[in-house]
């Protein structure tokens, strides 16, 4: 094992032997590999690993840098350094020597300097349109990589969960592709290495977190890919999972301390109720059997509530936040890992970089359950967040029964408007991402059931509605997944991302007609959308659907646009009075979509099935 973590460390500082006495300990691994003076946040928590190293005794002789406690755990593999870094602490290497008795042994370690500039780690907001992408299944750019000796699961593209050899090369290929079709964030599905020995394409069972996964690409290629996205204005949201690991992680044969896994390392099925966190009449037992238990067997649930586990998961966000220059993270599971924990990572990565974003998952259509986690909300339990935004699965939800449900009183477009009426229950509600589908549910094409006219009221709701909106891959070409809801056929592959593919969606080879006018449909709407601060931060006005036709509006000082959407057979009307408190003073509206201008002083005439998006002049 201590050659294998030797070898997966790829670090240049390196332990040397010195004073003429040989020692009989090897340091294998330091985490984090690097780090960086000018943080907030003074102390650095280093993992030291290798054959009994937690006897060793370190000393650090280095100005602003000093030792400040030592942790020896469970295992005598393990020992924790803390590190106090100082504003007058140089960049540069410093030596931290180990001695026990009279032998002594150094590790040089790198300090840099924090990027001063504000932009580097600025995050996503309402400006962005996120495109998010299963990195495994969307282009490869270097074939070499799709295989790497001495790791399973090779590629295997007729498999629906087997590797198909996706990877970092393939999306920056890809990236004059997504600026064209307007979008200005990517969210990429973890690239950690998954060293497990089969279903690893997804990239949620870790088992390094300082380590991109080699079939991917490296830590450089991850780094250059932000840079060139960054370059054409393009941030980089990351995937990052704290609540559970994979079960090859090298942990799980050496545990650092007894308390490292939930369970007592042993699996036992989480209950996924998370109502049992914010209900005020919940019991332990149940709080406990959500927040402890394990999605499955393969992927062990960390125990957050150790403080050096805590620690090292922290510092692994700010690590790859500062080391790749993100726009964003996505957390997933975000309800799953102790709750107190989360507050505290979050305040944390907020602390260190105020203009960051992260987005957190909790997957609950209820809307008082997801508006519990959201930084402002004043809790019943008076539970404090530091989470600026999440996943409004319940705006999804609703979205879909909306468009799909038969227009009545209490069905159809009254569900979706009922649902946003529901706002003054989050802290706020503009910096929730929105979504017509995600990596983890059937597409919406298919939800919709393959009806492109649904489908592009789901689009243009999703991209002129408050918050940001997030798109899946392949939704401009409307991919699907027909009746079945596998993962693996849910997250297809791209056309045109593999060499020999007949189909090319990047140029529009090989594609329907329907799949072409689609794609051209949502670029428009995302380059439209990209040039207009009224739906980006302007305010919103709704009115109560009816005869089939749901009507809003968002204004602001210098702009106003009205968007209109007709589930009906039959062409509508709309009498003008009734909007007249966004409608007074305009005589006219250009539609975003046909090009046309309509007059909106008198009637205005949507016709079956259509949507209107009109720039009121």
């Amino acid at each position: 094992m201590v050659s294998k973590n030797l070898l997966r460390l790829g670090c240049t500082a390196l332990a040397s032997i010195f004073a003429g006495v040989a020692l009989a300990y090897e340091i294998d691994r330091v985490d984090p590999p690097f780090w960086w003076q000018g943080m907030v946040h003074p102390e650095l928590q280093l993992m030291v690993y290798g054959d009994g190293v937690g006897v060793l005794k370190p000393e650090v002789d280095a100005p602003g840098v000093t030792v400040t406690r030592v942790v020896r755990v469970d295992s005598p593999n393990y020992l924790f350094v803390y590190l106090h870094i100082e504003e007058e602490a140089q960049p540069g290497e410093f030596d931290i020597v180990f001695r026990h008795g009279a032998a002594a042994l150094t590790y040089s370690y790198q300090l840099l300097r924090k990027n001063p500039d504000a932009s580097h780690t600025r995050g996503f907001d309402t400006s962005d349109a996120i495109y998010l992408i299963t990195p495994d299944r969307f282009a490869n750019g270097d074939t070499r990589n799709d295989n790497i000796d001495g790791m399973g699961d090779k590629v295997d593209r007729q498999q629906w969960g087997g590797r198909h050899g996706g990877d970092i090369a393939g999306i920056r290929a890809a990236l004059g592709y997504i600026e064209d079709m307007g979008f200005t964030a990517i969210w990429l599905n973890p690239l950690l290495e998954n060293a497990m020995p089969s279903y690893s394409y997804h990239g949620y069972s870790t088992t390094d977190y300082y380590r991109v996964d080699p079939r991917y690409g490296s830590n450089v290629a991850y780094r250059d890919l932000v840079a060139a996205a960054k370059a054409r204005g393009i941030g980089v949201i990351m995937d990052m999972i704290v609540n559970h690991i994979g079960s090859e992680h090298p942990w799980m044969d050496d545990l650092p301390t007894r308390d490292w896994i939930n369970n007592d390392g042993k699996f036992v099925i989480t209950s996924h109720e998370r109502t049992a966190l914010i209900d005020p009449y919940a019991s332990q037992a149940d709080i406990q059997a959500f927040a402890d238990g394990w999605f499955v067997d393969t992927m062990p649930d960390l125990n957050q509530r150790n403080p050096l586990l805590a620690d090292y998961l922290t510092q692994n966000a700010i690590w790859w936040i500062e080391y790749l220059g993100l726009a964003g993270i996505r957390m997933d599971t975000y309800p799953y890992p102790d709750k107190h924990y989360m507050t505290e990572w979050t305040r944390r990565v907020m602390q260190e970089y105020p203009e960051f974003n992260v987005v957190g998952e909790e997957w609950s259509a209820n809307q008082p359950t997801v508006a519990y986690w959201q930084r402002g909300k004043e809790n019943h339990d008076g539970y404090v967040s530091y989470l600026p935004s999440l996943m409004d699965f319940p705006l999804q939800e609703a979205m879909r029964a909306a468009l799909l449900q038969e227009e009545t009183s209490f069905t159809g477009w009254v569900t979706l408007y009922r649902s946003l009426a529901n706002d003054f229950l989050y802290a706020d509600p503009n910096s929730l991402v929105i979504f017509p589908d995600n990596h983890d549910m059937s597409r919406i094409y298919t939800q919709l059931g393959e009806d492109y006219d649904l489908w592009r009221m789901a689009m243009l709701y999703v991209l002129t509605m408050r918050g940001t909106p997030q798109i899946y891959y392949g939704t401009e070409i409307l991919m699907s997944n027909r009746a079945s809801g596998d993962h693996g056929l849910i997250r297809s592959d791209f056309p045109g991302g593999w060499p020999g593919d007949k189909k090319n969606a990047f140029i529009g080879k090989g594609l329907s007609r329907q799949a072409r006018e689609a794609q051209v449909f949502l670029k428009r709407l995302l380059n439209w959308r990209k040039a207009h601060d009224v739906v980006h931060d302007g305010s919103l006005m709704q009115f109560n659907p009816q005869n089939g036709v749901y009507v809003y509006f968002r204004y602001d000082e210098d702009e106003k646009v009205m968007v209109a959407m007709n589930k009906g057979k039959q062409a509508v009307s709309l009498n003008a009075a009734r909007f007249a408190e966004m409608l007074t003073g305009h005589a006219s509206g250009r539609d975003v979509i046909t090009g046309k201008t309509l007059p909106v002083t008198d009637t205005i005439t949507i016709n079956a099935r259509d949507v209107l998006l009109l720039e009121l002049e």
